[in-house]
């Protein structure tokens, strides 16, 4: 009986460290137009939310590993902590770098928040439980990054960019205090060798791909001996990489895992998905404050219909997986979420706001079923002490093609955007100059005739990009179909028969 009192607010504690975490993916999409107004930097614009996902992915395996040697609790406190601390600095950022730097921190906190709570799940729910749970954290998941970029235009708008930040600081303490005080953990814990070398080349191979990309064709043309040398270093340290995980006794990204067939589609659809998912919440919000002059917070608006689309999604998507295999929820998903992908293709201009929000439903009902279902079925024929291992390596992966996702189609928009400008624009500085371009008040100094010219290319540039996100849609639907045929009423015959 006193297990069960506790049961309740350890969850609230896990939902609210989900929630943050996975909230400050995205809060500050519609919030860079004032946040570039007040410290510059348009050129960093894709890095504010790449250093928090890149930091938020390095660190996943390892507290994974860490929380399985040495205790999920304490090191759910630390993420905590270290995200509260990460929240305030960035809160006080008074330049573009500084505020990266700051949400590298926030990210490292988010590390061990999301991969560590979705094992606590396993160990302190009971059997019947665990799939409606885990529907629920996966839901929150989705949610909070969806509802990132409404709240950050809401506080943006009415209040300061920087609470967007500070908003953390009471919710993480609420979370805090709830796990300190109910979460009573077992003190029986699996000994493990960390993996730091396979770390360390993971973090080189992601850095030095994304520092590539990112320059390459900006700041420095492709053939430079800047761009070649990332691009080589990044191959070199993935190379490295593999090397290593084949040869230690506990790899960061154990090969044992994926000699299981659902667990390696779900992962990798999880992972592509994430790549396709984080473009439509980042560029939409640019298209209506770039492109129809919008505030932060009709962009933010603009994404709820997303957000509701989700909300059904996800919980559709668990409560089938009872009655229907993963396979067959994801392949419907894929279908939705691609039709809503072309029709956001099709973007102009003159595109009227309440064609907008249909497409934005169709997307979140599309992605919605991911949320719930990817994270269901990776955890389906995981044995109790693989739990962790197959958590972390599950979120690594999505994270990571998050990361990529945002890195590489922010390549995508921002050289398309470039060479569309024409070249008495680019002169006089008016279609890169940031300020000018997000700002409201600065706007409406542009002439007229130039600014659409600038809203035009803007718009193709970012119709293009979403277009893009085809390709990984396609490769996660090949991996759809690679699903075997379990669903999540099979987990439990599985559990007895052990």
């Amino acid at each position: 009986m006193k297990k069960e009192t506790k049961l309740v607010p350890v969850m609230a504690a896990l939902i609210l460290g989900i929630f943050v975490a996975a909230l400050d993916n995205t809060i500050v999409a519609t919030s860079m137009g004032a946040i570039i107004g007040d410290l510059g930097g348009l050129d960093k614009y894709v890095w504010v939310t790449s250093a928090y996902l890149v930091a938020e992915m390095a660190g996943m395996p390892i507290f994974g590993k860490l929380s399985d040697m040495y205790g999920r609790k304490r090191f759910y406190m630390f993420g905590i902590l270290l995200f509260l601390v990460g929240s305030i600095l960035c809160g006080f950022a008074q330049s573009m770098v500084q505020l990266c730097i700051f949400r590298a921190i926030q990210g490292i906190g988010g590390s061990a928040l999301m991969p560590i709570a979705f094992t606590i799940i396993w160990d302190v729910v009971p059997r019947e439980m665990r799939g409606k749970m885990s529907g629920i954290f996966g839901a929150v998941f989705g949610l909070s990054s969806i509802i990132g970029p409404l709240l950050g235009s809401f506080i943006t708008d009415y209040i300061h960019w920087r609470w967007i930040f500070h908003i953390n600081i009471p919710i993480g303490l609420v979370a805090l205090f709830l796990i300190i005080v109910f979460y009573n953990e077992s003190k029986v814990h699996v000994r493990q060798n960390i993996d730091w070398l396979g770390a360390i080349f993971l973090v080189i191979f992601t850095v030095s791909l994304m520092f590539g990309l990112e320059l390459g064709g900006d700041t420095y043309d492709w053939d430079s001996w800047q761009i070649i040398s990332l691009l080589v270093v990044a191959a070199v340290g993935f190379a490295i990489f593999m090397l290593v995980e084949k040869s230690v006794k506990d790899p960061i990204l154990p090969f044992e895992l994926f000699k299981e067939r659902l667990y390696t589609s779900s992962a990798l659809t999880g992972m592509f998905y994430g790549a396709a998912f984080m473009v439509s919440t980042i560029y939409i919000p640019l298209y209506i404050q770039g492109v129809t002059g919008g505030t932060a917070t009709n962009s933010g608006l603009l994404l709820l219909p997303m957000m509701v689309g989700t909300s059904v999604g996800a919980p559709i998507g668990g409560a089938l997986a009872n009655k229907m295999s993963y396979k067959q929820i994801m392949i419907l998903s894929g279908i939705v979420m691609g039709i809503g992908t072309i029709l956001l293709g099709t973007l102009e201009p003159s595109t009227p706001g309440w064609l907008l929000t249909i497409y934005m439903v169709i997307i979140g009902v599309g992605v919605g079923p991911s949320f719930s279902v990817l994270g269901m079925a990776s955890l389906q024929k995981a044995l109790p002490e693989q739990r962790g291992i197959a958590s972390s390596t599950s979120n690594f992966l999505r994270s990571l093609g998050m990361t990529l996702g945002i890195t590489i189609f922010g390549v995508i928009q921002k050289n398309n955007f470039s060479a569309g400008l024409p070249e008495d624009i680019k002169q006089n500085g008016l279609g890169e100059d940031s300020r000018a371009l997000l700002s409201p008040e600065l706007r409406s100094q542009i002439p007229e005739n130039v600014l659409n010219q600038i809203t035009e290319v803007l718009t193709n540039s970012i119709t293009t990009t979403i277009l893009w996100t085809l390709v990984p849609l396609g490769i996660a639907y090949l991996f759809i179909l690679f699903m075997s045929k379990e669903k999540l009423a099979d987990s439990n015959l599985q559990q007895e028969s052990m």
